[in-house]
């Protein structure tokens, strides 16, 4: 009898099942020189996870009026980011910064997420979105009702989670096994450390000029190649864009005032695809990026002493090293990631 009852239409949560487990794809390169990846031992990475999580990360079904999914303002062919400078929420209404784009977060070893690194893990950033009144606009009640009352959310619970009964914590752990999926390891510069092809004598010259401490000095925030290939410090700087501050940055998360104005570094992989710049998107094009860097400092009580060159307005680069400084800056861009199949809306 038992038999007869799991033959016809038990359920997973009624069968112990237990989901399957699920490697990340990690680049060679990343072994070689990176440490494992933080996947943290109660949200385990699991086919049957990442699959959920990667229909509700393209499912408007968590926005309050079921219009607005993740990947609305994290859109894979501008990896994951967004080519607005604020991405309008439900109600229309813009927020203040610019869409952070989403890779390799798997390997945030400080565990600060948001310009801010005001929530600690993957899957607290997820939870935020959803009731925030400026993006999705919704209760996680209602959020869970919708996704409760559907065909085919319970059973793709019960499937990663053996309970087909959803709450807010299994949306956010799927969610986030997801975007631990979200690999980037394969541009120009990666196939030249593998030996598969040659800088060009541009991008040789910026790389030059970007661990150059005299001229572009990029290194202390971004990282040393050949072994920084996350291309962040993941930490907060004041990189001298404002003497006066409307936002706080990493100061409104923790109240300290020398922490007003720091915001966290973005990687520098995929900038191709990721304009516009800055924690407020203000800068259109790598060119003023560069710009900024080369004559656009501006001193203000938190600056980080890394900007040694504020007094002049910056490192003063010639015309010929900003445009070899941006050809090894777009070197960094992996086109086969924006491409994936895997990371595009099922």
């Amino acid at each position: 009898m038992a038999s007869c009852a799991s033959d016809e239409g038990s359920t997973p949560e009624e069968e112990g099942y237990e989901p399957t487990p699920l490697d990340l794809k990690v680049p060679v390169l990343f072994q070689q020189t990176i440490s494992s990846p933080v996947i943290p031992g109660d949200n385990p990475q699991t086919v049957e996870g990442v699959a959920l999580g990667k229909k509700l990360f393209f499912d408007p079904i968590l926005s309050g009026d079921n219009t607005l999914a993740c990947a609305g303002c994290h859109a894979p062919e501008e990896a994951f980011s967004d080519s607005r400078q604020f991405s309008p929420g439900i109600d229309g209404i813009e927020g203040r910064r610019n869409s952070m784009p989403l890779f390799n977060l798997a390997w945030n070893f400080k565990e600060n997420f948001f310009w801010d690194g005001r929530v600690n893990s993957l899957e607290k950033q997820a939870l935020e979105p959803v009731i925030d009144p400026v993006e999705m606009h919704n209760t996680w009640p209602n959020a869970i009702s919708n996704l409760q009352a559907t065909s085919a959310y319970p059973e793709l619970f019960s499937k990663a989670f053996g309970t087909s009964t959803i709450d807010s914590t299994m949306v956010s752990k799927a969610i986030a096994q997801f975007v631990r999926t979200l690999i980037s390891g394969n541009s120009r510069y990666d196939q030249f450390l593998r030996g598969e092809i040659e800088l060009t004598e541009a991008e040789q010259n910026g790389l030059d000029i970007y661990i150059d401490e005299e001229r572009g000095d990029c290194f202390h925030c971004h990282g040393t190649p050949p072994n920084d290939l996350l291309w962040t410090d993941n930490d907060f700087h004041n990189n001298g864009l404002d003497e006066i501050f409307d936002d706080l940055g990493r100061g409104a998360a923790t109240g300290d005032p020398r922490e007003f104005g720091l915001f966290k570094t973005p990687s520098l992989r995929n900038l191709a695809y990721t304009a516009p710049y800055m924690h407020d998107g203000r800068f259109e094009t790598l060119e003023e990026v560069i710009d900024h860097y080369s004559e656009g400092l501006v001193y203000s009580e938190t600056i980080d002493p890394l900007m040694k060159a504020v007094g002049e307005g910056g490192v003063q680069l010639t015309e010929q090293d900003k445009q070899d400084l941006k050809a090894f800056l777009l070197s960094l861009s992996d086109e086969s990631f924006i491409n994936n199949p895997d990371f595009q809306e099922p």
